[in-house]
């Protein structure tokens, strides 16, 4: 199975949000994890950050951010040039997902957490 590298935005040191968990289980399926969020912690080994590091070789992003939280990042995103974008359930962002369409990047709207539990990760 291939590691996919995986920036987590909107990542939170809470073990009872949903970011946290997928941060945990991709740690635990092996893929490479970037977490940024708004305040600094750890989720595991993974430290998260709260700036927007430049990362190279991103497979995926995928969003715990609502949709007015995203604006900021769209830049930051597009830059990565991901394969993917995954907006999680309550993450849904048409503006988001036309500009990484337009940038040949791929949308699921979709769990991160459902995904690799069912090996379509």
């Amino acid at each position: 199975m291939e590691n996919k590298k995986t920036l987590v935005l909107g990542a939170s040191p809470n073990p009872a949000r949903y970011s946290y968990l997928a941060v945990n289980k991709l740690s635990r399926y092996h893929h490479p994890v970037i977490a940024i969020g708004k305040r600094k912690g750890k989720v595991g080994d993974v430290e998260i950050n709260t700036e927007q590091t430049p990362v190279t070789d991103v497979d995926t992003v995928t969003l715990y951010l609502n949709p007015q939280n995203q604006k900021q990042y769209y830049n930051y995103i597009l830059s990565l040039k991901p394969k993917r974008i995954i907006f999680n359930p309550g993450t849904e962002n048409d503006e988001l997902y036309k500009l990484a369409k337009q940038n040949g990047i791929e949308v699921m709207e979709a769990c991160t957490l459902v995904l690799l539990s069912t090996g379509q990760y």
